[in-house]
């Protein structure tokens, strides 16, 4: 089966469409994958037909402050950049991360079946839950319910604007104005970072996080025997600001030994501070904790490996996940970064056994997941 995958350049959505070409390839498929310049070549030496998707970059007047503009406009005009290269694959199915929205409304212009790719738990709006990004558990009785019932109302105005806003973008690029939606959705998570609600779809399925390494490189370890502290700052641009200075501050006056796990680092750090581009999978499994912007891929790459968090999460998605992770057990949140907090918080985690059993719980979950290659699959069956 040829499969195109589209993702644009952010790690957080480019590196897991990799994953999943990786896992078609391995299955006998044949995917192609459009994403950002950056990691053409990286996935290129993975041995994967990596295209460059057009229409990423920013048009002088698009509106990037408005979220439901810079997702649904954006999408409609990488849609019409990427509709002659992806007729040129004829593919039988196309996965469009959640984020590069463009790519599922290419499909549909071209007639053919797509799969959405959320990299993340699913963030879909629930008549059960609290708002998405709240970062607050479901309410508990009736004071809860009415929270939560409040909370979603004063959400909905937005949800309908981004809806109208979804619909105005398909119908300017000639698709009707009802969007019918992917033929499955793949929440690329651990049952342990999602939350249970009445109204989960049936199209949905959760199918474990898809991680890949973009390097082969092992990161040297620091000298000595104190434990290993692994600092891997956000690559989102809504990371917490200054989180890596207060966390190498914090840790200075202990005997734990850092390494910064981060594709861009500084030019100057502390004496004994490993620093650089390295293999994550294989360094967290020695790590007695790991500090992180509570991003998706590096928070689910650490549970993996039963290594506990202390997150300091930004924006975006980031507070939800780290509230999930913390009422789960296996992270703490410190939230703004404060170097005496960071140490507080490591040093809990390390002394604590719990904090790591709860990590160790969230990985026995993977063996529960559905196989995102079988998902794939069978949407490629569905009438549509």
């Amino acid at each position: 089966m040829r499969v195109a995958v589209v993702a644009g350049p952010d790690p957080g959505h480019a590196f897991p469409a990799i994953a999943l070409c990786t896992r078609l390839r391995a299955a006998g498929d044949d995917p192609v994958l459009f994403t950002g310049r950056r990691w053409l070549q990286p996935a290129a030496d993975a041995g994967l037909d990596a295209r460059l998707l057009r229409g990423l970059a920013p048009r002088s007047f698009d509106d990037d402050a408005d979220a439901g503009r810079r997702l649904h406009e954006r999408a409609a005009y990488i849609s019409t950049e990427l509709l002659p290269d992806l007729a040129a694959v004829a593919p039988d199915l196309v996965v469009s991360d959640v984020l590069t929205a463009g790519g599922g409304l290419a499909a549909e212009r071209l007639g053919v079946a797509w799969v959405q790719l959320s990299p993340h738990p699913l963030y879909a709006p629930s008549i059960g839950l609290p708002p998405i990004g709240s970062g607050l558990a479901v309410g508990r009785g009736v004071r809860g319910h009415a929270r939560d019932r409040l909370l979603r109302a004063l959400t909905k105005p937005a949800i309908r604007r981004g809806r109208a806003q979804r619909s105005a973008a398909r119908v300017g690029v000639g698709l009707p104005a009802v969007d019918p939606g992917p033929a499955a959705e793949l929440i690329a998570t651990l049952p342990a970072l999602e939350v249970s609600r009445p109204d989960w779809p049936d199209t949905a399925h959760v199918v474990g996080p898809l991680h890949w390494e973009p390097t082969a490189a092992r990161l040297p370890r620091p000298p000595g025997d104190g434990p290993l502290v692994m600092i891997a700052p956000s690559t989102a641009h809504t990371g917490a600001a200054g989180m890596l200075d207060a966390a190498l501050r914090g840790l200075a006056r202990t005997d734990v030994r850092v390494v910064v796990s981060m594709i861009d680092p500084p030019a100057e750090l502390p004496p004994g501070v490993v620093a650089g581009l390295g293999r994550q999978d294989e360094l967290l499994p020695e790590a007695a904790a790991v500090i992180c912007g509570a991003g998706h891929g590096l928070l689910s790459k650490a549970l993996l490996a039963g290594t506990p968090v202390v997150a300091v999460p930004g924006g975006g998605d980031q507070w939800e996940l780290a509230n999930r992770a913390q009422r789960q057990g296996s992270a703490l949140l410190v939230r703004p970064p404060e170097p005496d907090r960071l140490r507080a918080a490591v040093l809990q985690v390390i002394a604590e056994p719990s904090f790591a059993a709860a990590a160790e719980r969230a990985a026995r979950g993977v063996a529960t997941v559905a196989d995102p290659v079988a998902v794939c699959h069978a949407a490629t069956r569905v009438p549509g």
